[in-house]
């Protein structure tokens, strides 16, 4: 295994991000999750994952993509910072490789990988180039990093989702990105040059969000982690009324709720 005790120190993501990602964990597991479940899809159909694909999914959450991919036929593991998701994620996937860790420093050899993928994962890393790059060594040459992130804020409808959540949040720390700092035409392309990957295709999936009541949504929609460090800073209260003002243009017919999402992939090679 490549030995990364000497490397330089970084400033690590893992910790903070394990905990407030761990406290809904079973929510997220059994509602949230499954929201993206076309956009992993995509990803598979795109990097061609079937027999033998060796896949590490960085940030794997509760392993629903890790599950998808395993059903493929794929040889599958994952790494994410919190306990609680890992908990379920082993549940789901007895006798796989799933460790804790820091997106910032993989616990893999050089070229373990035919893909890794990052869903919804590469931009909570505190250094996302250092993240990206760790991606990129632990895949083989002529290999595949997968990055998703939002869509594009404009016209799409859980875009006030993630607006009716700013005023419950702490104040950023001064230049830091906002939530859709990457979904700008270019920066995706742009990140990944910065991590020595080649991008290769960038391209939208529609994945709408869909909710059977208001309970099932506000528990959903509420098991983030961007949505708990809301309810720590602000007051549950604060957040379940906000989510419900936010929902209420979405409400259908038969008392469920359908809202439009959109995520922006990026899918890069790593050079022989």
């Amino acid at each position: 295994m490549t030995d990364t005790k000497e490397a330089p120190a970084r400033t690590m993501s893992g910790e903070a991000n394990g905990r407030i990602w761990g406290l809904r964990a079973s929510d997220w597991a059994s509602i949230q999750e499954q929201q993206c479940a076309v956009t992993y899809h995509a990803v598979f159909d795109r990097g061609v994952v079937g027999s033998g694909t060796r896949l590490l999914d960085a940030g794997c959450g509760a392993g629903m993509a890790l599950e998808l991919a395993a059903d493929l036929g794929a040889s599958v593991s994952g790494i994410d910072a919190s306990a609680a998701l890992l908990k379920i994620a082993r549940d789901r996937l007895p006798g796989v490789s799933l460790v804790q860790g820091d997106l910032e420093r993989l616990p893999f050899d050089d070229n373990d990988f035919d893909i890794v993928t990052g869903f919804n994962s590469f931009q909570y890393a505190s250094d996302p180039v250092a993240a990206l790059r760790e991606a990129a060594r632990v895949t083989r040459p002529g290999g595949r990093v997968f990055v998703m992130t939002w869509g594009e804020p404009a016209g799409m409808e859980a875009a006030a989702f993630v607006a009716a959540l700013k005023p419950l949040l702490p104040p950023p720390p001064p230049g830091a990105a906002g939530p859709f700092a990457l979904s700008e035409p270019g920066k995706l392309a742009e990140l990944a040059g910065k991590a020595g990957l080649t991008a290769l295709e960038v391209f939208d999936v529609e994945s709408p969000w869909g909710y059977p009541d208001l309970a099932t949504a506000l528990r959903g929609l509420g098991s983030s982690g961007v949505a708990t460090k809301a309810a720590e800073h602000s007051g549950q209260e604060a957040l379940d009324a906000a989510h419900e003002t936010a929902l209420a243009p979405f409400r259908q017919p038969d008392g469920g709720y359908r809202i439009g999402a959109t995520f922006r992939i990026l899918m890069a090679g790593v050079e022989g």
